[in-house]
């Protein structure tokens, strides 16, 4: 996904909307557009159509490649071409239909084209299901020999050596082409899951501040966050019961994600589903298992920042509604441009280019800014190769809303980074990796922001907000995943899940995480649905990586701003730029950081106790 080169008038009236170089006091950035614009991908719908409908032509012809690649190495090259130029056209028309998707869940149009795309990836995937069992019966030394006599292979070298190596948990051609016809039906419940909560609940409305909010998936994350303990704790038994009433829905379509990834790990031969999921990227199961048991032994650090806060929001007791307010009372707004122009400030140490590519992203009008009804929650990064990266915001001018957006435009000038540096081929990236990028972004702007702080007040307004996150990143995502490692394991022991099931799991696990039984926090057995709000759960252990990527972006994060000649920023872009030309925990090694280790979380761990005894000092200060 390159980023393609501006004309020249754009660069110039670019000088004019963005400093330079951003300082503390860098005038404010001009008015970014607020809703995408998808003719880079397709001029019309009409387009997207008759893409679609040409890849759905050439699918005989994928097909038909099969048998020719071990003909000579001029064959494999013609036919790695082909399948590389098939997989440019969907990825633009896939990108296309969820992004209009995504935008409008109740459109029944936008709707109609994101099923035409699950159908076709079915097809798809099904036309190219015997590349793998062709290439690893060809057999590791043929296909060597046929790359070394055929430069114009270099590009698919990655490709065919992960190829090679899943020959144990490969299947026979006939059997991956079922498997892959089947993957509509088999993501079809994530989708189910998404319409539910994006179209189809009555949510409640609750009249909060003179004004009736709906207290939906969207306005949850910042109604949770309200000052006035009486309305956080209605916010979350409304938004809670809420879902508590789909018990049973939610559980059948999270139940069927488990199984089918369960049934998926056992059919290829892998000792778990998380042994499977791992295998994908090459990640040792020694840093799950590690993970697991650091943020366990730091619980003791979790359970001193909840004391904190219930003695600094001045609590007679602590309950889980109480998790999410400001420490620090602060009314300041954050637009749009703001949020742009703070973060241009904090990603100063990473280097003029990476100033740059984010200026000409920020105007190239890929964005899709602000909550509307039938939007979908949350924020996201994707987009195509030779364009410019989209980002995906429901933006509610908070500090949070400034923090998510550094956050996903890390994501996207990643990928503008490996876009530059690297083929299609390799210019994916692992989710091990993309996380890094995202992550530290947001450490680089909470820091940027508690040196600018300019009283006690908005100090330890930061310093809190830092916490959270730490907490809400590090903590709440490893026991996410240690609950995905439960329900895998109770499906491959054969126990029956369901809705009910899953919120007993869950509820033990938040227990244990905050205290409940050495009261440091009161768990109400009515916010054990929280589960069915997870919409990770539907992508199984993604939501680890959300864990070991903080650690990481710690890591890297500290070096660069210690770093004033710029080697570190180096070290770290790098890396970034290997896209997937490396196995993702190769490429951190090589950059110092085995994550493997319990070094890299100890350190997070000890941030967190430094932070607070920063916060303690400053709350003592008169």
């Amino acid at each position: 996904m390159k980023v393609l080169p501006l004309p020249r008038a754009l660069v110039l009236s670019l000088s004019l909307v963005f400093a330079a170089q951003a300082h503390a006091d860098s005038p404010p950035v001009a008015e970014l557009p607020k809703v995408w614009d998808l003719k880079p991908i397709f001029a019309s719908d009409a387009d997207w159509d008759a893409a679609r409908k040409a890849l759905v032509a050439e699918l005989p012809q994928l097909q038909a490649l099969k048998g020719t690649l071990g003909k000579s190495p001029a064959a494999l090259r013609a036919g790695l071409e082909r399948l590389s130029r098939a997989a440019q056209t969907w990825e633009k028309v896939q990108v296309y239909a969820y992004l209009q998707q995504s935008t409008d869940n109740r459109n029944a149009t936008y709707q109609e084209r994101g099923n035409l795309v699950g159908s076709l990836g079915g097809q798809y995937s099904a036309a190219i299901a015997w590349l793998e069992p062709e290439i690893q019966k060809l057999g590791a030394p043929k296909v060597l020999a046929y790359v070394k006599a055929e430069p114009a292979l270099k590009v698919h070298t990655e490709r065919l050596r992960n190829i090679l190596r899943r020959q144990a948990h490969t299947l026979s051609a006939e059997t991956e082409a079922a498997i892959a016809a089947l993957a509509p039906m088999r993501g079809a419940t994530a989708q189910v899951r998404t319409l539910l909560v994006d179209a189809d609940m009555r949510w409640p409305t609750l009249h909060i501040d003179g004004k009736d909010e709906r207290v939906d998936d969207t306005r949850y994350g910042l109604l949770r966050q309200h000052p006035d303990r009486a309305v956080r704790e209605q916010v979350f038994k409304n938004f809670f019961g809420a879902l508590g009433q789909y018990e049973n829905s939610f559980g059948a379509t999270l139940a069927n994600t488990v199984q089918d990834g369960t049934v998926m790990a056992g059919l290829r031969k892998h000792k778990s589903a998380v042994a499977a999921s791992l295998d994908g990227e090459e990640i040792p199961e020694a840093v799950y298992r590690t993970l697991v048991a650091e943020v366990h032994a730091g619980l003791p650090t979790l359970h001193r920042y909840f004391k904190l806060r219930q003695k600094m929001l001045g609590l007679p007791d602590l309950a889980y509604h109480d998790i999410y307010p400001a420490l620090v009372k602060q009314d300041k707004k954050y637009s749009l441009e703001e949020s742009a122009r703070l973060t241009l400030e904090a990603t100063q140490p990473l280097g003029a280019d990476y100033q740059k590519l984010l200026q000409q992203a920020l105007a190239a009008g890929t964005m899709h800014a602000h909550p509307a009804e039938g939007k979908s929650g949350g924020a996201y990064q994707w987009g195509v190769y030779g364009k410019t990266p989209y980002v995906f915001l429901n933006h509610q001018d908070d500090f949070e809303s400034a923090s998510t957006f550094a956050h996903e435009w890390g994501h996207g000038i990643h990928t503008a980074l490996v876009n530059q540096a690297q083929p299609f081929e390799t210019a994916g990236y692992a989710l091990f990796v993309a996380e890094i990028a995202s992550t530290a972004n947001e450490l680089l702007l909470s820091q940027h922001m508690q040196r600018q702080a300019k009283t006690k007040e908005e100090k330890l307004y930061q310093l809190g907000y830092a916490l959270e996150r730490l907490r809400g990143t590090f903590f709440r995502q490893a026991m996410f995943g240690e609950f995905e490692l439960k329900t895998h394991d109770a499906a491959a022991k054969g126990e029956a899940l369901s809705g009910k099931r899953f919120t007993e799991m869950y509820c033990g696990l938040l227990k244990q995480y905050h205290g409940h039984d050495q009261g440091v926090m009161k768990i109400d057995p009515a916010y054990c649905s929280e589960w069915a709000f997870i919409s990770h759960f539907y992508r199984p252990f993604y939501v680890y990586q959300y864990a070991t990527s903080i650690t990481a972006a710690l890591h890297f994060a500290e070096r660069v701003q210690a770093d004033p000649s710029g080697a570190a920023a180096k070290v770290f872009l790098d890396t970034l730029r290997l896209g997937a030309s490396v196995p993702p925990y190769v490429a951190l090694k090589r950059a110092g950081l085995d994550m493997a280790s319990p070094l890299p979380y100890r350190t997070l761990v000890a941030k967190m106790d430094s932070i607070m005894d920063e916060m303690e000092k400053l709350i003592a200060t008169p």
